[in-house]
Order: structure tokens, then sequence, then C-alpha cells
């Protein structure tokens, strides 16, 4: 099966497509023994392609790992970061090239899936698939009911400091969507948590802890692969 160079790395979980597409500029990987080149197309089974030397093979079912990890605030979705700032790895373990599922930005907490998945991640992230994510929200201005509307705001409940807690679910995420959503209502994020991706849910998962997935969303998560497959 022929697929992008950069895709075929991502799905062995060598890393993300763009995590890929820098490598291969790099010169680090090579396909059939010479130096691949971007946008290159591959045989998923039958080309040799190597990463500093070492061959990458395609992953099998049993051998890919999933964790949920619940994201703290100031931490960088991202493996690694050149301005030396934290990132999301140091939760992670290192004997595994896990890579983010889709992006939180440095100020929001909650459900982040890690996984080795590349073909998952695919499906996912894909607007196509419209995978709900819940947001749950605590923010400070006039929440009125034309506000609530636009918003799409469930669950809203005026706190004792004036501030008020309510729930957004999306199911195409933009960068950022969720806070521009609320300036442009001329509300002031305080709080912002992704509760839950998909099948998975936050629950009780500790900030800055990671668990391997439920036998239900693991059933989940095949229903949804065998669907967009």
């Amino acid at each position: 099966m022929k697929m992008r160079l950069n895709k075929f790395l991502a799905e062995c979980g060598v890393a993300s497509r763009r995590a890929a597409d820098a490598m291969i500029a790099a010169g680090n990987v090579a396909v059939g023994g010479r130096r691949a080149a971007l946008g290159e197309m591959v045989d998923a089974q039958a080309s040799v392609v190597t990463v500093n030397g070492r061959r990458i093979r395609p992953q099998t079912d049993v051998d890919q790992l999933t964790l949920v990890l619940n994201k703290p605030a100031g931490i960088i979705t991202t493996m690694s970061d050149e301005h030396g700032r934290k990132t999301v790895a140091q939760f992670l373990p290192h004997h595994r090239r896990l890579f983010p599922v889709g992006r939180l930005d440095a100020d929001t907490t909650g459900v982040l899936l890690c996984t080795t998945d590349g073909t998952l991640a695919r499906i996912l992230t894909h607007p196509s698939s419209g995978v709900p994510k819940r947001y749950d929200v605590v923010a400070r201005g006039n929440m009125s009911a034309p506000t609530i509307a636009a918003l799409g705001a469930i669950e809203h409940v005026k706190l004792p400091d004036g501030s008020h807690r309510f729930a957004v679910i999306l199911r195409e995420g933009k960068n950022r969507q969720v806070r521009r959503m609320c300036a442009q209502a001329g509300l002031r994020v305080l709080a912002l948590t992704r509760t839950q991706f998909g099948p998975v849910r936050l629950g009780k998962l500790k900030i800055g802890s990671t668990r391997s997935l439920s036998d239900e969303e693991v059933r989940e998560l095949n229903r949804l692969r065998a669907e967009h497959a």
C-alpha cells in the first residue's frame, strides 16, 4: 500500500507527521539505502525505510500503545521544544515513541491521548470523523441567553463569585477555538479543561498522571476505526 513517507513514519510510531518531515529534511531518513525526499511515496510493506540507520517496520495492532494523560497547565503539547519549555514527554514512558493526538494549548488542562498508533490519531483528529470533544469552562462576563446560545453552552451554572461554569462540545476543533469563542462573546476564560475526547473521559485521573485505556474505551475506539477504515 502506497503512502507518503511522513504518514508511514507516523503510523509506525516514530514521530508525528510534522516531526517526521523535519527528520526527512535533516537527512535522517533513507528509503532503499538512499536519502529520502519530502513528500516521497513508499510501499508500507515492501519499502526498506530506515531512520538513523535503524529499519522501521509497520506496527501491528498488538504493538500499539495508547495512554490517557491529564495534561497540566503550563505544559506544551509536543514531544520536544526548541525553546526548552516543558513538554508532555516528561509524563510519558521513554521506551515507546508516543506522540500526542491533537493539541491543547499550554494553559488548558485535561484529556490528552498519547499513542503510537498513527491510524488512530488520524481518525480521531480528522474533521470528517466528527469525534466529540467536551470542554469544561469557567469564565467571567455577561452570560446572557444569546451568549449561551451562541456558544452552544450546556450545564451552565453561575458560581458564588459571579463567574460562570459551563461546558462546550466541539466536533471539529481548531487552535484555541473555545478561548476564541469566549473572547468573541466578551467572556474571559479563567479555567479550561478538556474532560472528554470521543469515548475517553477524564474521570478522576490526577493532573500529570497517565492511565491505560479501559476495555470499553478500546472497544469504542476500535468501532471508530472500523467505521472510518
